[in-house]
């Protein structure tokens, strides 16, 4: 038997929670091991995943939840959570139904459960959170703009991951680059890789994924590099190295344009509970 939850309660231990007009904002905590029953919310949420990570299970399928995620579920998604041996840290930003009800007069939104992960999401996600915990007089009108900002970057993600069928060759690319992040690959490597021409794989791969290469690869270093400061306590320019960025302040800059704060800051602010 599942449990519907009212607006603003969730399961785990509570850090911090602040409501709004239109919105229920809570900041928790999670044990390790610790397991929610199946559950549902009767409002819309984003969940962002500041630390741990856990598998979700939900409409008869399963995913991994790690640190820099940011999931949706519509009201009344039946799911449930299994955190792992680290536990987790999470913040909810919860939907009133009215405030979906005008954005959706405007805007195709999405009806089903998703996932996204990339620097755009964990740049809003952070702001977001940054709000949450600095209240001021200007905070609520900050974060009704930036939840607006972050429903018009799902929509984005989702229409370009639907419009197009990726060819099996592109799909091989990107689980190449995904994997091979680090490495110092040229266009010229991955398109012998997959058997087509660099500049047929460029101009598919930016179709269809809505962003270059290039873009993808520093994406995908940006969220290794958020992870490892999430979890481990390893010096700043070792995660650096590791990530594929030439020196320190290569990836700093970087990381500061994509991220909206330095990663020694980043790392700072996941302490701060």
């Amino acid at each position: 038997m599942s449990m519907q939850l009212p607006p603003g309660r969730y399961y785990g231990e509570t850090l911090r929670s602040r409501k709004m007009a239109s919105f229920e904002l809570s900041e928790r905590v999670y044990s390790p091991g610790y397991q929610t029953p199946k559950h549902t919310h009767k409002q819309a949420l984003f969940c962002f995943v500041m630390q741990g990570n856990y598998t979700e299970s939900y409409g008869g399928k399963t995913r991994e939840c790690q640190s820099s995620t940011l999931l949706f579920h519509p009201p009344g998604e039946l799911h449930a959570e299994h955190f792992h041996e680290a536990g987790g840290r999470s913040f909810i930003v919860e939907i009133a139904p009215d405030w979906l009800a005008r954005i959706r007069e405007q805007l195709p939104l999405a009806e089903h459960s998703a996932d996204f992960q990339g620097s755009v999401f964990e740049s809003l996600a952070r702001k977001l959170y940054r709000e949450f915990t600095h209240e001021d007089c200007a905070s609520s009108i900050i974060i009704e703009g930036l939840m607006m900002e972050m429903i018009g970057e799902t929509m984005r993600c989702r229409v370009a991951q639907t419009s197009y069928d990726a060819p099996r060759w592109l799909q091989q690319a990107k689980d190449l680059l995904h994997v091979r992040f680090a490495e110092d690959l040229t266009l010229a490597d991955v398109a012998q890789n997959v058997g087509v021409h660099p500049v047929y794989l460029a101009q598919t791969f930016r179709k269809i994924y809505q962003c270059t290469v290039g873009e993808y690869v520093r994406q995908r270093r940006i969220e290794y590099a958020c992870h490892e400061l999430t979890t481990s306590a390893r010096p700043i320019v070792e995660i650096a190295l590791a990530a594929g960025f030439c020196d320190q302040s290569h990836f700093t800059r970087t990381f500061k344009r994509a991220i909206g704060t330095a990663p020694s800051q980043y790392r700072e602010s996941l302490r701060e509970i």
